[in-house]
């Protein structure tokens, strides 16, 4: 038995120090494409490796900036999980918030990039701008104007112009039209990269592909985007999954923009409102940092689950 476990860890020693030799003799061959790499790395890890490594360090600490952080353990993550209640109330609202908007969003940027691709040169880079321009322009205030909850509204004032209501709606307090108000905002405004990845993507397909798929059975225009397309821009696909993960999970700007800080009952409070909290108004660091790492936690995981199935749909 021991002479079976030795000789599994030599094997498995001498196949690391092979793959480690292999590994070291490539990046040798391809010295010039790593040295023009040195760049994008060395800020790669400058302002997202070291952060994050830091912020889960701190995690673990009581921090407040002003004195040296001292080590607690899992205090932070024991508060959230059993003292916090609007920690809890902030987790349920991220994840129905980004289980609609996520993949609202992508399957809308999705299909209007494919509805956008099939129009002449110059109106595609039209309808390009318009669709991607909301997601440029920091405009909540407008929407502000527009639900307005009091008389001078303009969606209010309309309403009561026209007989349909009698007395103002509190769009943006009323616990009951905030929720689907804010998500319309939302999705109004995701239209963004992913909307600008998938327009690249439909572009670089291979027209002969569509050829040969006719010959081969493919009888429609969803055919084709089911068998043909979505296949071959399968890193596109990624990319934007990736970005519109990462947008559905960081609304609490947007949530505060509109509703203001905190939401009536805490009913838009997302996790980035609470880590806007506790690290931007009360600067308690090493509480923030644990919110940090939960949603790092969780929006990794979401990623991983999302790209094994566009994997699986892409093959």
């Amino acid at each position: 038995m021991d002479q079976n476990s030795g000789s599994k860890r030599k094997t498995m020693k001498q196949a690391f120090f092979e793959k480690a030799r292999y590994t070291l003799k490539q990046m040798w061959k391809y010295k010039i494409s790593y040295v023009f790499l040195v760049p994008f790395l060395a800020i790669f890890v400058t302002f997202t490796i070291l952060p994050v490594i830091t912020a889960v360090s701190y995690s673990f600490t009581q921090f407040n900036i002003l004195e040296s952080p001292i080590f607690i353990g899992f205090e932070n993550y024991r508060n959230l999980f059993l003292k916090d209640a609007i920690f809890l109330v902030a987790i349920k609202n991220t994840l129905l918030f980004a289980a609609i908007t996520g993949p609202i969003s992508y399957l809308t940027c999705l299909l209007l990039a494919w509805f956008v691709n099939d129009l002449m040169p110059k109106t595609r880079s039209l309808l390009t701008l318009l669709f991607y321009a909301p997601s440029l322009a920091n405009i909540f205030f407008i929407w502000q104007l527009i639900f307005s909850g009091d008389a001078m509204g303009l969606l209010n004032a309309w309403l009561m112009k026209i007989g349909l209501i009698y007395e103002p709606i509190l769009w943006l307090t009323d616990t009951k039209r905030m929720v689907p108000v804010t998500l319309f905002i939302i999705l109004w405004s995701s239209i963004g990269t992913s909307f600008l990845a998938f327009i690249a993507g439909f572009q670089t397909v291979d027209e002969s592909l569509y050829e040969a798929g006719a010959v081969d059975g493919v009888k429609n225009r969803w055919q084709e985007l089911w068998f043909i397309t979505l296949p071959y821009m399968r890193p596109q696909l990624m990319f934007g999954a990736v970005m519109s993960i990462t947008g559905s999970f960081g609304i609490g700007a947007t949530i505060t923009a509109l509703v203001g800080y905190p939401s009536t009952n805490y009913v838009l409070h997302t996790i980035m409102n609470h880590l806007d909290d506790y690290g931007g108004l009360r600067f308690e660091m090493g509480y923030a940092c644990a919110i940090a790492t939960i949603l790092f936690t969780i929006m990794v995981g979401v990623n991983k689950g999302v790209q094994k199935i566009l994997v699986k749909v892409g093959s």
